[in-house]
């Protein structure tokens, strides 16, 4: 079946772009939640006369979320875990200490947007990729201690 999609999809396609997708992924994922429309011709029609002002929705949007990637690369999150006496950390953090984390500083993000293949489980500092959107991106700094007991 084919789509046009209305938002940016990861490994997918970005908004706008009529792709090719199977039936019950269209009719079951897509369709419901609003990401995609059948393209039909009407559909096709309708999405081009609104090219204009879409774009410009979207170029205002990558502008404030460029604005957001440049204060997520300032900022580093601070945990304190607790460690044995052979150096191995209880616990870790994971995605949602992050979310929690950023959400103090009045930064809401989903979890979906943090590429964090697992929970971390040592101490360090590390780099965690924040995807905004495909092609915004931004990497917060990551500080795990030791805590003290």
């Amino acid at each position: 079946m084919k789509v046009i999609l209305k938002k940016d999809i990861y490994k997918l396609g970005r908004s706008g772009e009529v792709k090719t997708v199977k039936d019950g992924y269209a009719r079951n994922f897509l369709m419901p939640r609003g990401l995609a429309e059948q393209a039909t011709d009407g559909a096709l029609r309708a999405w081009k006369n609104s090219a204009e002002k879409r774009a410009k929705r979207v170029a205002s949007e990558d502008a404030a979320l460029v604005e957001l990637a440049k204060r997520l690369d300032a900022i580093t999150l601070s945990f304190s875990r607790p460690v044995s006496e052979e150096g191995v950390m209880y616990g870790s953090v994971a995605k949602s200490d992050i979310i929690k984390n950023l959400a103090a500083a009045d930064i809401e993000i989903h979890k979906d947007m943090i590429r964090l293949p697992a929970s971390l489980k040592a101490v360090g500092t590390f780099e965690v990729e924040i995807a905004l959107k495909p092609h915004i991106a931004a990497k917060v700094k990551v500080a795990i201690s030791a805590q003290s007991k």
